[in-house]
């Protein structure tokens, strides 16, 4: 790919090293825990104790931490100071410039269907992230998260695309992001919401069909910014569309669960087969329109 040197997007967040926990006790902390022991040895101290921890924990369950307050502390989030080689930052470089550029293929797009595209944050992390959707781990690699409308990506999952999906090369890695983004896109249009409306109270094999055809949806969208950074911004070069086609193929559900040494269950399919998944990333790719990606209504996928 042609990226270097093109503009970057001010809506990267970089996560790595943070940590979060509770500062040192104050004052109140400390009176708590000098009198503890005398609370412990008297009826009534257990049960205050008691009636405490019942208060904090059922506070917790309505989204309300009592515990800094109860001991006087205050939750703080410190990030551990780290040095970025060279490959790394060329690699946050690398994200910025692809995630500028599903920017402005997308302004471009809502703003001929006389709407408009708010920028989805592709936020950076390691090993795990809180995000509205819960705490999540790498190892279910990169995801969008509706409720905050932001991409979570965790940069190691790059040499799992390389070494365990064997599809490396860096069109494959922005089909990534660019699959991600479109699902921000789907939230935008009221996709998703509509996916999910149709999904509820209906039997596991339905919500999973539902999946699929989001899902590939997705990588349509992807393949839609992948037509527009090569005929608009001539970004591509020589092989980058095989790298995301062979992306998108070591990604399907019946190429995992082979790989998995397990049977080919249809029923449990949630992102597609690599044939539907390459197929819908070429029709956005050779179509550069948003019309073209209407896998709801395909028949078949």
């Amino acid at each position: 790919m042609r990226w270097r040197g093109r503009q970057q997007s001010s809506h990267v967040e970089d996560r790595r090293g943070d940590t979060a926990g509770y500062s040192a006790a104050g004052a109140g902390g400390m009176m708590l825990l000098r009198f503890l022991p005398a609370l412990l040895r008297s009826k009534v101290g257990r049960t205050v104790l008691i009636l405490a921890v019942v208060v904090v924990v059922g506070a917790r369950f309505m989204g309300i931490d009592l515990l800094p307050m109860l001991l006087g502390t205050s939750v703080s989030t410190t990030q551990s100071p780290r040095e970025l080689s060279a490959a790394d930052q060329e690699l946050v470089a690398f994200v910025s410039v692809v995630l500028a550029d599903t920017e402005q293929t997308w302004n471009e797009q809502f703003a001929a269907l006389g709407g408009r595209y708010r920028e989805p944050t592709l936020v950076l992390f390691s090993g795990r992230v809180n995000s509205a959707c819960g705490l999540a781990s790498a190892a279910v690699g990169p995801f969008y998260c509706p409720a905050d409308q932001q991409v979570y990506l965790d940069l190691s999952f790059f040499h799992d695309l390389k070494t365990r999906f064997a599809a490396p090369g860096d069109f494959a890695q922005a089909y990534v992001i660019a699959h991600e983004v479109g699902h921000h896109v789907q939230t935008l249009m009221g996709i998703s919401d509509k996916v999910r409306q149709a999904g509820q109270g209906r039997s596991q094999a339905t919500v999973n069909a539902l999946s699929v055809r989001q899902e590939l949806q997705a990588d349509c969208f992807a393949g839609v910014w992948g037509h527009a950074a090569h005929t608009e911004r001539q970004m591509l070069e020589a092989g980058d569309l095989d790298e995301a086609l062979n992306a998108a193929s070591a990604i399907g559900d019946d190429r995992l669960q082979r790989q998995a040494g397990g049977s080919v269950v249809p029923d449990s399919f949630t992102h597609g087969t690599s044939e539907q998944r390459v197929r819908w990333f070429r029709r956005g790719f050779d179509s550069g329109e948003i019309r073209a990606c209407n896998t709801f209504d395909a028949n078949p996928l």
